[in-house]
C-alpha cells in the first residue's frame, strides 16, 4: 500500500474559502477525494469520490485520519469512472454511509450494467458498489453548512456533475476542468459527440463567481481564467485533429491499465487491448489507416509510451513507470 500521506498542494490549498473542507490530493489512478466536515446541527461529514479500487485501503485510513473520529453521513460520487468511485464499497463497509450517485445513475448501478457504467468498455477494475440515492438534477445540498449546487457536466462523461458552493466560491469540477487541461471525452471515444458539450461546460464554468476550484486530479487552483484558457486551447487542437484525440484517449487507456497492473507480460497486455472494446472501436474510427488491427495498434501505442517515458518494456514485460 502506497504511504498515507495527501501532497499539500500550495498555494490555493490554504485559500480561506476552502475552510472546512479537507482535500486529499492523490495520486494518478485515483482521483482526489474531498471531505466536507460537518456544519454544527448536521449528522456528520460528506466524502466526495473515493478513488480506485487498487487504493481503496488507503483511502479508507486517510478519510478515517481526516474524520478524526466523527461520522461520515454520506458519499457522493461526482461520476461513476473507476478512480473516483473505486473506494465505494470499501468507505460504505467502513462507516455504512449511503452512497449518492449522479443523477440517472441510480438504476444502472443497482442492475449492475457494466456496459452503461463503462466498466467493461474501458477494462478496468472496480469493486462493486450500491447507491442508496441519487443527487438532485440541478438542485443542491447542503453539507458542511455550504449550498452545494448540483450543475450538469456533460463532456468528460455525460452524466458527470459538478459541486458549487456559490457563497464561498468553491468548484468541485471533477473531471471537467484541471488547472492544466480535462479528462478524455469519452462521448467521442465511443463514436459520439462530446467536443460541444465541454465546451459549454467550460463556458459554465467561467460565468460562475469562483475563487477557488478543487479538480478531480491535481492540486486546487485559483487561477480559473488561466485554467480556463488551456483547457479551450486543448478542446480546439482536438476539435481540428479528432484522431490526435483518439490517440491520446487510447494512450490514457493503456497507461491506466498498466497503473492498475504495475506490470504485465507483452503478449497479456496486448491480449488486453485487443479484448477492451473501447479500444477496438477506437482503432476502427481512428486506427486502421496505420495499423491492421488493434492490436497492432496498440502495439504501436504502447511504444510511444515507452519512448515518452510513461511506460517501461525490460525483457517483454511492460511496466508502469510512475
Amino acid at each position: 500500500m502506497p504511504a498515507l500521506t495527501a501532497s499539500p498542494s500550495p498555494p490555493a490549498a490554504g485559500h480561506p474559502a476552502l475552510a472546512g473542507l479537507t482535500v486529499l490530493e492523490r495520486g494518478w489512478l485515483s482521483s482526489n477525494n474531498v471531505l466536507i466536515h460537518a456544519a454544527p446541527g448536521e449528522d456528520g461529514a460528506v466524502l466526495v469520490d473515493t478513488g480506485h479500487v487498487n487504493h481503496a485501503e488507503q483511502t479508507c485510513a486517510l478519510v478515517a485520519h481526516a474524520l478524526r473520529g466523527a461520522p461520515l453521513a454520506r458519499i457522493v460520487n461526482t461520476h461513476l469512472h473507476s478512480d473516483h468511485c473505486g473506494g465505494n464499497a470499501a468507505l460504505q463497509a467502513a462507516h455504512g454511509a449511503p452512497i449518492w450517485v449522479a443523477p440517472g445513475m441510480a438504476e444502472p448501478v443497482r442492475a449492475w450494467d457494466s456496459e452503461r457504467l463503462t466498466y467493461r468498455g474501458t477494462g478496468q477494475r472496480i469493486a462493486r458498489y450500491g447507491a442508496q440515492a441519487e443527487l438532485p438534477r440541478e438542485g443542491a445540498f447542503v453539507a458542511g453548512g455550504r449550498r452545494w449546487e448540483v450543475l450538469p457536466a456533460p463532456g468528460h462523461d455525460p452524466d458527470s456533475v459538478m459541486l458549487f458552493d456559490r457563497e464561498g466560491g468553491v468548484l468541485i469540477s471533477a473531471d471537467a476542468l484541471w488547472e492544466h487541461g480535462f479528462g478524455v471525452v469519452f462521448p467521442e471515444v465511443v463514436g459520439e459527440p462530446g467536443f460541444d458539450d465541454v465546451a459549454q461546460v467550460l463556458e459554465q464554468i467561467a460565468g460562475l463567481p469562483a475563487q477557488v476550484v478543487v479538480p478531480g486530479h491535481g492540486r486546487p487552483f485559483t487561477d480559473v481564467a488561466a485554467a480556463l484558457e488551456r483547457a479551450r486551447a486543448r478542446l480546439q487542437g482536438f476539435r481540428a485533429d479528432p484522431a490526435r484525440h483518439a490517440r491520446h484517449a487510447a494512450k490514457v487507456l493503456i497507461k491506466y491499465h498498466l497503473m492498475e497492473e504495475r506490470s504485465q507480460p507483452w503478449a497479456a497486455l496486448l491480449d488486453w487491448a485487443e479484448a477492451t472494446p473501447m479500444l477496438a472501436g477506437l482503432w476502427e474510427r481512428h486506427g486502421r489507416a496505420g495499423a491492421a488491427s488493434p492490436r497492432e495498434w496498440a502495439a504501436q501505442l504502447v511504444r510511444e509510451l515507452v519512448a515518452s517515458g510513461a511506460l517501461r518494456l525490460e525483457d517483454d514485460v511492460a511496466h508502469d513507470a510512475g
